[in-house]
């Protein structure tokens, strides 16, 4: 059964049926505003686990991947570490029918860039993800990265991005340098290690959280990694809705 949360009045008006494309995207839309909006979907089991076995879709949903579409279907660029990209095996987005008109209206392209997070470039330049995408690939990376591996990614057709110095990305200037290509409207899928950079920089406007009903036990990491904030910051919940145990939550920054 699903059910609704109503935290805010934009929420789907029928918690009884499927929750339509249209539903969720109202649900999620992003706020307007000039300046970016960094946004992240992560998914987590009642114990506090990101993943099982290296992956996150053994603790998702249906209905889970049908919110994942759907943001994807909202941003301007998908941000994600080069860990992920390698353990998920990320492909190119694609253009969905079912917004087209939502992004033509919003001034978007037909699918969100992917923009991959690597100081060393240790990514295989030779995927559909680089070579083949509807969108270029965007890789971020730091000043000190190295010369050939730039030379290898860029004659794959992707953007090199520099973000950083020395040898890492620094995420408040990754989030600028996309803002500054017109890519405002930010996500990114993670990973832990990604997110938890996010987080300590200050930068993470928006959590978008599924809570799986399971419990895995075990040494899995937590949505967030690295090192710990000195000061928690506060997040206020905006939306959340109901499925099988499920539960999609929308946070926001105070």
């Amino acid at each position: 059964m699903r059910r609704l949360f109503p935290v805010t009045d934009t929420t789907p008006a029928d918690d009884e049926g499927e929750w339509s494309l249209d539903d969720l995207a109202d649900v999620y839309a992003y706020p307007e505003q000039d300046g970016p909006w960094l946004r992240a979907n992560m998914v987590s089991t009642l114990d506090g686990a990101a993943q099982h076995d290296g992956r996150s879709q053994p603790i998702s949903c249906e209905s889970d991947m049908r919110i994942f579409g759907t943001l994807r279907g909202l941003a301007d660029v998908v941000v994600a570490g080069a860990e992920t990209v390698r353990l998920e095996g990320y492909r190119p987005a694609r253009a969905r029918e079912a917004f087209a008109a939502r992004r033509a209206a919003a001034g978007q392209g037909p699918a969100p860039a992917i923009a991959v997070v690597s100081g060393s470039l240790d990514l295989d330049f030779s995927l559909p993800l680089f070579v083949s995408p509807l969108v270029p690939t965007l890789v971020l990376t730091g000043s000190g990265a190295p010369a050939g591996r730039i030379e290898e990614a860029r004659r794959a057709g992707a953007e090199v991005v520099i973000a950083g110095e020395g040898a890492r990305v620094d995420p408040a200037r990754a989030v600028r340098e996309l803002a500054n290509r017109g890519l405002k409207r930010l996500l990114t899928e993670g990973g832990p290690r990604m997110l938890g950079q996010f987080v300590a920089a200050g930068v993470l406007d928006e959590l978008c959280l599924t809570l799986s009903p399971m419990l895995t036990a075990g040494d899995a990491q937590r949505i967030a990694g690295g090192p710990s904030v000195a000061v928690p910051e506060r997040f206020a919940l905006t939306s959340m809705l109901e499925e099988a145990g499920f539960l999609f939550t929308r946070y926001r920054r105070i």
